[in-house]
């Protein structure tokens, strides 16, 4: 009897190895289909446009897209300290202005004047700054001859025409990441930080006011917009900027980025844009004190490019209930003439990237779970090759893909 079990369990045990399992097939890529592009939360720059074109103004516009919200005058004479380069291994800073003077000082030296620099420099020469173990370590380069300076934590850039310098009115280039960006105010900080996971990396800040300086160099909108989008969008800025201003985040050595993450920062580039620069630079400066606010205080003013068709809830997007927000109608955004390009489009999305998303070896399927009442998809579920489920929001699955937006529908798998 005892044999006959062993042979039994021995006999199922080699049937479950040799059985064939049908293998589940995994995909290649997925393809979406959808509309409009950003999270959705807040003012629809599209929507904005297409209001001012219809007459709409600026206060019109912000009491449409934000909740029970005032616009009315606070103080944004602030000093805002702006990361215009995150994780960099390398910089290089120089000026092209004739006349134009660079300092150089040890050290984050906040508002001190009467210090003397480490280093003076002008348009024959370039500043050459790269991370050295927990150190920024510069070098100034003039006619092919570089010499190298002590290293330090962090140091402090000034120039010309700047409150900190009298001179002539310079302007600085600078490199990384090979692109140039320029910069007209304030002054520019470097420290080195360490990162969790690639160790130490040079932050680049640069302080200017936030009621100028700052607002002239958003680049958000093209300065040929209606002029109350631009005025709108100028008051949606100064709002977001304020409530950030004095919240120091120390892995960017910042209060606020220069790109999307929170908005788009170009520096003078943006004041001096061809035909239009001035335009915008003149809507900030006629808007100056205005700010969105909600119990007095200023309001985390999201905005986006377009929806599909109606925006979104703070919470919906990202878990994080804020009065300010709510769902409403976003008819511009759906005009083809205005926005060509993400009324709709569609996306192929590859097996790799989906799967990151998800935090999964792999995926076999994608399943829209509920979708928001904005339009936008809730939930969606992905199951991997061996059956394993994992659910992200929506807006999650867009920021971790790259599609241009939550209001999207699943269209087919290419395997």
């Amino acid at each position: 009897m005892r044999m006959s079990r062993k042979l039994l369990v021995l006999t199922l045990f080699l049937s479950a190895v040799i059985t064939p399992v049908s293998a589940v097939e995994i995909p290649k890529d997925f393809s979406l289909s959808g509309s409009g592009y950003g999270h959705g939360v807040g003012m629809s720059q599209m929507g904005a446009r297409s209001m001012a074109l219809a007459g709409q103004t600026s206060d019109q516009i912000l009491q449409y897209f934000y909740k029970d919200v005032l616009i009315q005058p606070l103080d944004d004479s602030k000093i805002l300290r702006v990361n215009i380069g995150h994780l960099l291994t390398n910089t290089k800073i120089s000026t092209g202005t004739k006349g134009g003077v660079v300092q150089l000082f040890i050290g984050d030296i906040g508002d001190q004047v009467d210090l003397t620099p480490l280093a003076v420099f002008t348009t024959k020469a370039s500043l050459n700054l790269s991370v050295l173990g927990a150190s920024v370590l510069p070098s100034i380069t003039v006619r092919k001859k570089t010499t190298a300076f002590a290293k330090s934590r962090n140091f402090t850039i000034r120039w010309s025409g700047t409150r900190y310098l009298p001179g002539v009115d310079a302007v600085l280039s600078v490199n990384h990441n090979r692109a140039a960006k320029k910069y007209r105010y304030g002054q520019i900080q470097v420290r080195a930080i360490k990162d969790a996971v690639l160790g130490y990396r040079l932050e680049l800040t640069n302080s200017v006011r936030l009621a100028d300086e700052y607002l002239w160099g958003i680049s958000e909108v093209p300065s040929f917009w209606p002029i109350e989008a631009l005025k709108a969008q100028s008051i949606a800025s100064r709002s977001y900027a304020l409530s950030k201003a004095g919240i120091y985040r120390s892995a960017c050595d910042c209060e606020i980025y220069a790109k999307i993450s929170d908005q788009m920062f170009l520096g003078y580039a943006k004041e001096i844009e061809f035909k239009y620069g001035e335009i915008w630079k003149k809507t900030v400066t006629e808007s100056t004190g205005l700010v969105i606010t909600q119990a007095g205080l200023p309001i985390a003013a999201y905005f986006f490019s377009s929806s599909g068709g109606r925006t979104e809830l703070a919470l919906n997007a990202w878990g994080s209930a804020k009065a300010y927000t709510q769902i409403v109608d976003d008819p511009g955004s759906l005009d083809i003439t205005l926005n060509p390009r993400f009324v709709t489009w569609n996306r192929v999305i590859t097996q790799d990237v989906v799967a990151g998303a998800f935090l999964l070896p792999d995926v076999a399927t994608l399943e829209i779970l509920f979708r928001n009442e904005s339009g936008t998809v809730g939930k969606i579920r992905a199951t991997s090759s061996t059956g394993v489920q994992f659910t992200i929001r929506g807006e999650t699955f867009r920021s971790r893909t790259k599609i241009p937006s939550a209001y999207f529908d699943l269209v087919s798998v290419q395997n």
